[in-house]
């Protein structure tokens, strides 16, 4: 399974629950990998947009388990991680896994962040490469999954 080998065998989910990460996997379900940091003045503008967008959109009908995010963070402490984290709706990758977190980033070319990229969960391939900007322009989702 493309998405266990790329983030590992159990994500991080509220309250530091373990998630195995295949339970993300599945036919028409999506992971979109949220590149961001707490010390990131755009990151915390756009992750309240992105709670909201996903909150919204996971609620519709027929979209149920359809789209989960995972956080990948580029904090500088555990301490900063956990403050930025706490509010999230999501799954991470948790952040004692800095080898993983850096063989994702450059796997993907992630060079600033925010970025949201945009995965089919069964294949791990990328749907979107630049999905940030269709939160904005596409904030109920209508054209989901986006591609670019």
């Amino acid at each position: 399974m493309a998405l266990v080998e790329l983030l590992g065998e159990k994500l991080q989910g509220a309250g530091g629950v373990e998630i195995e990460t295949s339970s993300l996997c599945g036919s028409g379900k999506y992971v979109g990998l949220y590149f961001s940091a707490h010390w990131c003045p755009p990151c915390r503008m756009f992750t309240p947009e992105l709670a909201e967008f996903y909150d919204e959109f996971t609620k519709k009908d027929g979209n149920q388990g359809k789209l989960e995010i995972v956080f990948v963070s580029s904090d500088q402490n555990a301490d900063q991680f956990k403050d930025y984290f706490k509010d999230m709706p999501w799954k991470c990758l948790p952040f004692a896994d800095r080898d993983r977190k850096g063989a994702v980033t450059t796997k993907f070319g992630v060079r600033g962040i925010p970025t949201l990229i945009i995965l089919d969960s069964e294949s791990g391939e990328i749907v979107c490469k630049d999905a940030r900007g269709h939160v904005g322009s596409d904030p109920d989702g209508a054209k989901f999954p986006w591609k670019n």
